[in-house]
């Protein structure tokens, strides 16, 4: 006992090489866990970034923009269905097949990539599902287009599996799309949140063992600095304030380009989709024989339009006076010169108020989404690196302590 206690109390004395061991070791491991963290922390950030602008984003960007592209579809085949055969309307019916069949293959294309990034079973199944609605749409769209005293009937059938099937399904994926987006967005924002405590906790205890290193050895070598450990404390410094000000800028740059740009752009792609499905309700009205369902539906939709607060809103209040102008014509028993107000091209026709509405609402969205494709490049260019410039710099940190104490230690030897 008595040979132990001489042993202990040199082992916790300052003057002794194994009081400078352990203070090396020390930090030497504190050194080695800040590479690790935050060497993996960053990895994983950028990954989080890159499944947000690879995937999440884009998913649900595809399912607002099929939601759009079926309302679109069913809108150009009213059209159709409206001008008939009659070659007064031989231009309206022209553009409207011409569009329809761009969103058909809009329609297919988004389906096929909703299917092939689909990351579940359910995601999955509710495409699958889409694709049979699809097909029993277009089943029923074609004796539509063929003319024909039925035309009307087959439109009604096409069009309620649009309604009852299809665009709810298309809201249910697009409901999943935005909820992975906000999941991806939230893990990002723990793993940087983690990042920024554990690289300001390791950084200052690193620090802070540098300086009590420097201090003891200037107090018991009679030495001011030691160029080794000073070296070790600027490059943390340079490693540690920059990664700090990387992971914060990346998140607020990030988390205003999807308030402010990404949201945005999925709002207005869901207006659109609801602004065609309204317009479409003023043609299924002339159609119909004047079923009021569609003017409840077209009213619903309009005020939700109004109240949503979008751009471009005395646009859509033309279009809405246009619409009040064909039903009126249409309740008169004036089908002919409904069907001329509403596929018109002239300035005060639906057409063409319409047209312009949508063109408004269009650049709007185009331009959020090239805001949110402009901050996303920005958010990896600014991550580009910083898994590996830890390695590099702590490192080197790791090295430079050895070196800076290996003088002292040989001096008991």
């Amino acid at each position: 006992m008595c040979r132990v206690a001489p042993v202990i109390r040199s082992f916790f004395r300052p003057e002794t090489p194994v009081r400078l061991r352990l203070l090396t070791i020390l930090i030497v491991t504190v050194a080695g866990v800040l590479l690790v963290v935050t060497s993996l922390l960053m990895a994983r950030v950028r990954d989080q970034v890159r499944i947000i602008g690879d995937v999440a984003a884009p998913q649900a960007a595809t399912a607002a923009d099929l939601y759009f592209a079926l309302s679109d579809m069913d809108a150009q085949v009213v059209r159709m269905v409206l001008t008939g055969s009659a070659d007064a309307f031989a231009a309206s019916r022209i553009d409207a097949l011409g569009v329809y069949r761009e969103r058909s293959d809009q329609i297919d294309a988004d389906l096929q990539r909703s299917l092939t990034t689909a990351t579940g079973p359910a995601d999955r199944a509710t495409v699958l599902r889409l694709m049979d609605h699809l097909a029993v749409y277009r089943e029923r769209v074609w004796p539509a287009l063929t003319g024909g005293p039925a035309a009307g009937g087959y439109y009604t059938q096409a069009t309620n599996v649009l309604h009852l099937d299809l665009l709810p399904t298309a809201q249910r994926l697009r409901d999943a799309g935005e909820e992975q987006l906000l999941s991806a967005y939230g893990a990002k924002k723990t793993t940087t949140k983690w990042a920024l405590i554990l690289a300001v906790a390791l950084g200052a205890v690193l620090l802070l063992l540098l300086i009590y290193l420097q201090v003891w050895l200037a107090r018991r070598f009679r030495r001011m600095l030691n160029p080794a450990l000073l070296a070790a404390g600027v490059i943390t410094l340079a490693l540690v304030i920059p990664a700090v000000v990387v992971l914060s800028a990346q998140e607020t740059r990030l988390g205003d380009a999807r308030t402010r740009s990404l949201a945005p752009y999925l709002a207005l792609s869901t207006s659109r989709a609801m602004s065609y499905d309204a317009a479409a309700d003023t043609s299924r009205y002339v159609i119909s024989g004047r079923l009021t369902v569609y003017q409840q539906d077209f009213t619903r939709k309009s005020d939700v339009l109004l109240d949503s607060g979008g751009p471009a809103l005395d646009r859509w209040r033309t279009y809405r006076r246009d619409h009040e102008r064909i039903v009126g014509l249409a309740d008169a028993g004036r089908t002919a010169e409904a069907t001329g107000a509403l596929t018109g091209i002239r300035r005060g026709d639906a057409s063409f108020d319409f047209s312009s509405f949508d063109a408004a609402v269009a650049d709007v969205a185009d331009a959020h989404r090239r805001d949110f494709d402009t901050a996303l490049r920005g958010t990896s260019r600014m991550l580009t690196g910083w898994p590996w410039l830890p390695v590099g710099a702590l490192g080197l940190v790791i090295l430079l302590v050895p070196l800076g104490v290996r003088r002292r230690l040989k001096e008991y030897q």
